[in-house]
């Protein structure tokens, strides 16, 4: 059976009922988790920009734009949607392809479920997981087949159509199609360019997630796509293995408002500082041994969370300065901190081949900082945390970072409410439910 044959037969057959329960489970920390980027998210200046812009381009009464609660067609709110979801880099990630396939996936199952009267939770979790299994597996293919480092939204837009497909109620043959549009139309995104030079655009996640949206309403109206990119996979295993082997399962969590690469040397720096008896003023310099990536990223003062998200410098220093690297970090005021500036000008960023060697497996440093007494503290090789081969959070932790993420913007009652309705959900649950929790409209605030 051709490749193609068996991920359509996954994306049509896959249950709630008939996923093993750790599946499930999973299911809902990364609902849980991509949600609460998503909505942090719309609190920074590209999903302001984003909204207006939908707004008066993409007009219509059919999903919404999370937390505002405005109304525009499901193309448009997964556009919005998908830029706020990957608005803070603090969403979850797949390593071997160095990117974010959740922001890639729940702004487009939103709108899709919106189109379709009373969908369960049920039905809204598999779709999910039908799309991170389908997006990982093209995203595996695309790197392979492809030199270019490419961004979340090349293959992710693969995945969000499979999900959205599967929750209209796509034929076998108008998927297929939609698959094959959604891949065509997708965003071709040389990453390295973004992350020497940081713009809006980012990972192409916002223009992955209308692709995906809109290629599934176009195979539903008769568009015809190309044949889907699973034909192409180098190793055969990659898709016989959907249903059996689930790559969610492999998924990274991110407890930081960084790039993922940045963040061990943020675990290292504070790791010294909590372990040694000295004071911040007493610090002289701080060298991070990385990776070639890790090192390439910028070590600036950041002019906006852009160029905050995608810097090394900036969250080590503010890490150390304020104990945490969230949205009130990567934002104004404090993004322009005189106090950071001078943290940042002590650090110095150096590759190292035994480091390069780990990734993209591993995301590995080391921090030392050489103190004015002339002590010198290593952190020893540290790994990016939240990852599959170090310690993944608990449903907890998770949670608490729920919780700081959303409940400025809900309101802790609110915030609490959607947590305990995604991780106790039962049959009788509709998106809807979900939706009105996750929105605070303009006139309540």
């Amino acid at each position: 059976m051709a490749n193609n044959d068996l991920v359509l037969n996954f994306i049509l057959e896959t249950k709630w009922d008939t996923l093993p329960d750790n599946i499930q489970t999973q299911a809902k920390r990364c609902l849980m988790d991509t949600l609460g980027a998503l909505i942090a998210g719309h609190n920074t200046p590209v999903a302001t920009l984003m909204q207006s812009f939908a707004k008066e381009q993409f007009k219509g009464n059919d999903a919404t734009i999370l937390v505002t609660g405005d109304k525009i067609s499901a193309s448009g709110a997964a556009l919005v949607n998908g830029f706020a979801n990957n608005a803070l880099d603090i969403d979850d990630g797949y390593r071997d392809v160095k990117g974010h396939p959740g922001a890639c996936i729940l702004p487009v199952v939103l709108a899709a479920g919106e189109m379709v009267p009373d969908i369960t939770i049920k039905k809204f979790l598999t779709s999910m997981v039908v799309g991170y299994e389908v997006a990982i597996r093209a995203g595996l293919i695309r790197h392979a087949t492809y030199e270019t480092y490419h961004s979340s939204g090349s293959w992710g837009a693969i995945g969000g159509a499979a999900a959205a497909g599967k929750l209209l109620g796509l034929s076998r043959e108008k998927l297929c199609h939609a698959l094959g549009a959604a891949e065509y139309h997708a965003p071709i995104a040389p990453m390295m360019k973004c992350i020497e030079i940081p713009g809006m655009g980012k990972d192409t996640i916002g223009w992955g997630c209308m692709t995906a949206m809109t290629s599934v309403i176009m195979a539903e109206k008769g568009f015809t796509g190309i044949n889907p990119i699973f034909n192409d996979a180098p190793e055969e295993g990659w898709i016989r293995s959907l249903g059996q082997s689930y790559e969610i399962m492999n998924l990274y969590f991110k407890p930081y408002c960084a790039c993922r690469w940045a963040q061990p040397g943020v675990d290292g720096a504070l790791k010294i500082i909590a372990e040694n008896k000295f004071l911040l003023k007493d610090i002289k310099q701080i060298k991070v041994f990385t990776f070639e990536e890790s090192a390439a990223l910028n070590t600036g003062y950041p002019q906006n969370t852009e160029e905050a998200q995608y810097n090394i410098a900036f969250p080590i220093a503010v890490a150390l300065l304020d104990g945490e690297v969230g949205p009130d970090q990567v934002l104004a005021p404090r993004l322009f901190k005189k106090d950071t500036h001078q943290m940042m000008d002590k650090i110095q960023i150096i590759s190292e081949e035994r480091f390069q060697k780990e990734f993209p497996a591993r995301a590995e440093s080391e921090v030392e900082i050489t103190t004015s007494t002339g002590s010198k503290f290593s952190s020893g090789v540290m790994s990016a945390r939240w990852d599959p081969h170090s310690s993944l959070p608990t449903d907890r932790e998770l949670a608490n970072k729920f919780l700081w993420l959303t409940s400025p913007v809900l309101g802790k009652t609110q915030a609490e409410s959607l947590v305990d309705l995604i991780l106790n959900f039962d049959r009788d649950v509709t998106l809807d439910n979900l939706i009105n929790l996750s929105c605070v409209p303009t006139g309540d605030k």
